[in-house]
């Protein structure tokens, strides 16, 4: 599986009907409003790279309220657990 970190600029007074439209995108996981440099995130999971491409140019960018998106993919997960791990002594 494949998760990229969609970062979105709306437009201002169609964020939460932006977010919602998103979220609706095949490929999308989650959608999360924010505060800071971007109005929206959204989390993609697809099997390879080529449907990011789709997902991201053909789907998310062509949704009503979305003015721009950069698009970062990710190359490993860490979670909480993962990291508490790698730092233990095997106790």
């Amino acid at each position: 599986m494949i998760t990229a970190i969609v970062l979105i600029h709306a437009e201002v007074h169609r964020i939460p009907e932006t977010a919602r439209a998103v979220a609706d995108v095949a490929g999308v996981a989650e959608v999360y409003s924010c505060a800071g440099d971007v109005d929206l995130i959204a989390i993609v999971k697809v099997r390879d790279h080529a449907q990011i491409a789709d997902v991201v140019t053909e789907h998310v960018n062509r949704v009503e309220g979305v003015v721009r998106t950069d698009t970062h993919i990710a190359f490993k997960s860490y979670a909480s657990a993962d990291v508490d791990a790698g730092f233990s002594i095997g106790e």
